[in-house]
C-alpha cells in the first residue's frame, strides 16, 4: 500500500533562542520536522556568510556554520549574501516498500522547503533544497543554468559543522580502518562518513551523505580554524551540466547510538524510487566462497548450500587468471581443474545461484562484453573487486555499471572502500558493499561494535563472515559469530569466507544458520553502546532472531521480549558460548517457552556473544 499527503504551510520564525551576535535571533528562518523534534534554521553572518544550524528538541545539534562551495575560476558561493529566504514549507507523508531491507514498509515523513541565499549584484543566490525529519535533517545544493552557462565546475565544497564542545568522535580514516574514538580537536585528517560523534551527555550525533552517483565523495576534516568543527572534503573537483542537485547532507541525532541505526532509512528516503520494474530475479540470500577454485570444489559448494539453507556459491579472484594483470580476461575461464559450466549448471539445477569477482580493471576495460557472455553463462551476481572510488570519474562509473548489470540481470556486489549512500533504493539489484573492516581483518569485537554503530548507519555491509577460521578463536567467539549474523545487515551474507564444507562436521547450531534469513520486517536496537556491546532483534514474518555482541569486559544483559504479540506463544532457540559442549566451537543450545512478559538474562564473556531464534507456535 502507498499513502502520501501534502500540506503547504507557511515558513515560521523561531524567537527567544540565543546566537551569535552577528546574527540577530530574529533573523533565523526555520524549517521543522512533523513532530516539532528537528529544526534546521537559516540567517546570513559576518561578510555575507551563508549559515545553518540544527536543534534537535531543546539541544544545539550544530552550531551556526557556513554554507557554500567555490567554482573553479574564483567564484564564490560561501558569502556576499544580504538575505536568507525560507520558501513555503511542504508537508510530505508517504511510504514505501523496499524490494529487500532491514524493515519491510519505509515511511517517508518530513516537511520540505527551498531556501535562496541572495546577494546583490549580478551573480546567482545559493539555492539549497532542505528536508526536515523526526530522526534528522538533510540540505543538498541546487545550481540552475545561467544564461548560455550550462556547466559548472565546483573545486572544492565548504560546508561546515560546527559543534558545541570538542566531542568525543568515532574516526576512521579509511571505509575498511580501525575505529578510534578521539576528540575533534585530535583528529588527524579527513574521516569517513558516516561519522558519529558522543556528547558529554551521552548522546549522538551522526553526519551523512546521501545519493551519490555523479560527483565526487564527501569526507570530513578539521576545520582549520575551529577544533570543533569538521568541514567537507570533496575527492577531488566536480564538473556537472546544469542544472545540477547535489548528494544530500545529512545530520542525525538521538539520546542512544541503537536510534541512529532504527533511523538509517533516512538515507534511503533521500534516494529516488525504485527503477527496476520487474524485480522477480532480484534475490537475497545466503553465501559460501569456493575457495579451491575448482569443479570438485563448486560441486560440493552447491551440495553444501543446499543442505545448509544457503542460497549462493561464489568464485572469487584467479577463476579467469591473474587479477593484476591486464592479459587476464574475465571472458573465459582460465584456472584449471574448473569447468565453471558444469558448477553453473548444477547449481542452477539444485536452484543455487552462482556469483562471479572480476576485479575493477578488466570490468573498466570489458564491461559491456562481459555482461551479455555472463547472462548466457546463467551466473547471478558479479562482485565488483578493488573498486577505484572517491572521485567523480569513478563514482559515476560504478554506478553505470550497475545499471547496465541491471539490464541483464546480474545483481552485484562492491568490494572495497566503496560505501553506500542509499542509491540501493533506485536500483535494488545493488545487494551489498564492503567498505567495512570484516572478518578478512580478523576484528576483535571492540572493532565489530564500532563498526556497527558507524559504518552500518551507511546501509548493507559485506562483512565476510567466517565460521571455522582459526582467527574466531583468537579474537571472539563461535556464538559471537552467529550474533554478528543478525546484527550486521546485508541482503547477501557471506557466512563462510575462508571456510570449506569439509570444514563443517555436523555441529548442531547450523539449524540456526540454515533458519537465518537475509532480510528483514523489523528492527529494534535493544541495548547498545559504541564499542562496548549490543542487542539487535530482527523480525522476520512471525519469527523474530536477536543478536547480542560483548566486548571488553564480561556482562549479563537484561533483554526484555515485550516486542512479541501479546496473544501468541513463542519458543527461544538460544545458542551461546559453552565450553562443555563438547563441540569445537564450544556452542550451547537451549530452548525455552516465551510470550512477551518474559525478560531474558543474556551473560556474556568479554568477547562473546549470544544468538535467539524466537519461532512462533508452542
Amino acid at each position: 500500500m502507498k499513502y502520501a499527503r501534502f500540506v503547504v504551510i507557511g515558513a515560521v520564525v523561531l524567537l527567544g533562542l540565543s546566537a551569535p551576535a552577528c546574527e540577530a535571533e530574529e533573523s533565523w528562518s526555520s524549517l521543522a520536522s512533523p513532530d516539532g523534534t528537528f529544526r534546521i534554521e537559516f540567517s546570513v553572518g559576518d561578510k555575507g556568510r551563508a549559515l545553518y544550524r540544527v536543534r534537535r528538541g531543546k539541544d544545539e545539534v550544530v552550531l551556526p556554520s557556513g554554507l557554500g562551495f567555490l567554482e573553479a575560476g574564483g567564484v564564490d558561493w560561501t558569502g556576499g549574501y544580504v538575505k536568507a529566504e525560507l520558501g513555503a514549507a511542504e508537508l510530505h507523508d508517504g511510504s514505501w516498500r523496499p524490494v529487500w531491507g532491514e524493515r519491510s514498509l519505509v515511511r517517508d515523513h518530513y516537511r520540505g522547503a527551498v531556501v535562496l541565499f541572495r546577494r546583490p549584484g549580478p551573480l546567482a543566490g545559493l539555492k539549497l533544497e532542505v528536508r526536515a525529519y523526526d530522526s534528522g535533517v538533510a540540505f543538498r545544493y541546487l545550481v540552475g543554468a545561467r544564461g548560455e552557462k550550462k556547466s559548472i565546475n565546483i573545486e572544492s565544497e565548504k560546508t561546515e559543522f560546527c559543534f558545541t564542545a570538542d566531542h568525543k568522535t568515532w574516526a576512521v580514516y579509511s571505509a575498511q580502518g580501525k575505529y578510534s574514538k578521539v576528540k575533534l580537536s585530535e583528529l588527524r585528517s579527513s574521516i569517513e562518513r558516516p561519522c558519529v560523534l558522543e556528547t558529554e551527555a551521552g548522546k549522538v550525533i551522526a553526519i551523512a551523505e546521501a545519493a551519490l552517483v555523479d560527483y565526487a565523495r564527501m569526507r570530513l576534516r578539521r576545520s582549520e580554524d575551529s577544533p570543533r568543527t569538521l568541514v567537507s572534503r570533496l575527492h577531488g573537483p566536480v564538473t556537472a551540466s546544469l542544472p545540477l542537485r547535489t548528494p544530500w547532507r545529512v545530520v542525525m541525532a538521538a539520546d542512544r547510538a541503537g536510534k541512529l541505526l532504527e533511523n538509517n532509512d533516512l538515507l534511503l528516503n533521500l534516494n529516488e524510487p525504485n527503477k527496476i520494474k520487474d524485480t522477480s530475479w532480484i534475490r537475497p540470500g545466503k553465501v559460501i566462497r569456493e575457495v579451491t577454485l575448482s569443479t570438485k570444489g563448486g560441486m560440493a559448494c552447491v551440495d553444501f548450500a543446499v543442505k545448509h539453507g544457503l542460497q549462493f556459491i561464489e568464485y572469487d579472484a584467479g577463476w579467469y587468471g591473474d587479477q593484476g594483470k591486464m592479459t587476464s580476461d574475465a571472458r573465459t575461464v582460465s584456472r584449471g581443474g574448473l569447468d565453471l559450466q558444469a558448477v553453473i549448471q548444477y547449481a542452477e539445477k539444485n536452484n543455487i545461484g552462482v556469483i562471479l569477482y572480476v576485479n575493477r580493471r578488466h570490468l573498466e576495460r570489458d564491461l559491456d562484453d562481459l555482461l551479455p557472455i555472463y547472462r548466457r553463462w546463467g551466473i547471478a551476481g558479479l562482485k565488483f573487486g578493488f573498486v577505484q572510488h572517491g572521485d567523480q570519474k569513478w563514482t559515476r562509473w560504478m554506478h553505470e555499471a550497475i545499471v547496465k548489470c541491471a539490464k541483464y540481470e546480474i545483481m552485484v556486489d562492491v568490494h572495497d572502500e566503496y560505501r553506500m549512500t542509499g542509491w540501493e533504493r533506485t536500483y535494488p539489484n545493488f545487494m551489498t558493499a564492503e567498505g567495512i573492516g570484516g572478518d578478512e581483518t580478523r576484528p576483535p569485537n571492540e572493532q565489530a561494535l564500532a563498526n556497527l554503530f558507524n559504518r552500518m548507519i551507511a546501509g548493507p555491509a559485506d562483512h565476510t563472515f567466517c565460521y571455522f577460521n582459526g582467527y574466531v578463536d583468537q579474537t571472539t567467539s563461535h556464538a559471537a559469530q552467529l550474533a554478528k549474523m543478525i546484527c550486521f545487515f546485508s541482503p547477501w551474507q557471506f557466512l563462510f569466507w575462508y571456510d570449506q564444507p569439509s570444514s563443517a562436521a555436523g555441529e548442531p547450531e547450523f539449524e540456526f544458520i540454515t533458519a537465518l534469513p537475509t532480510t528483514w520486517d523489523e528492527l529494534r536496537v535493544l541495548h547498545g553502546k559504541i564499542g562496548r556491546y549490543a542487542v539487535v532483534a530482527r523480525r522476520n514474518g512471525d519469527d523474530w532472531y536477536i543478536g547480542c555482541l560483548n566486548a571488553r569486559k564480561a556482562r549479563t544483559l537484561e533483554v526484555s521480549l515485550d516486542f512479541l504479540a501479546a496473544s501468541k506463544s513463542y519458543k527461544a532457540h538460544t545458542y551461546y558460548d559453552d565450553p562443555g559442549a563438547g563441540t569445537r566451537t564450544k556452542v550451547g543450545i537451549s530452548r525455552r517457552a516465551v510470550d512477551s512478559k518474559t525478560v531474558l538474562s543474556v551473560p556474556m564473556s568479554e568477547r562473546g556473544g549470544v544468538a535467539i531464534r524466537i519461532s512462533s507456535g508452542k
